[in-house]
């Protein structure tokens, strides 16, 4: 096997196990819609649904020109930042 087969190899492996991770935990934000269980706001909701859209954005653009930018930090504590 080439080199480049072990690369592609190694890439779909762990592209299939992260991304099905990824998948999961997103099913998971999405049991807490469960109004008998959980209390929350639009705003919240807002607030998850910005940072998950940030985040895959940032994805696709490491992909495009390898951006490498610092991630940010997700927390739903109240802060000043106009949202």
């Amino acid at each position: 096997m080439s080199a480049q087969e072990e690369k592609r190899d190694r890439f779909v492996r762990l592209a299939e196990a992260r991304t099905s991770k990824a998948l999961h935990a997103v099913r998971t934000i999405g049991n807490l819609a469960n109004k008998s269980n959980y209390s929350f706001t639009e705003r919240d909701v807002r607030k998850i649904r910005k940072a998950l859209t940030d985040e895959v954005d940032a994805m696709v653009r490491r992909f495009s020109n390898s951006d490498s930018r610092a991630r940010p930090v997700f927390t739903l504590g109240d802060s000043a930042d106009g949202e």
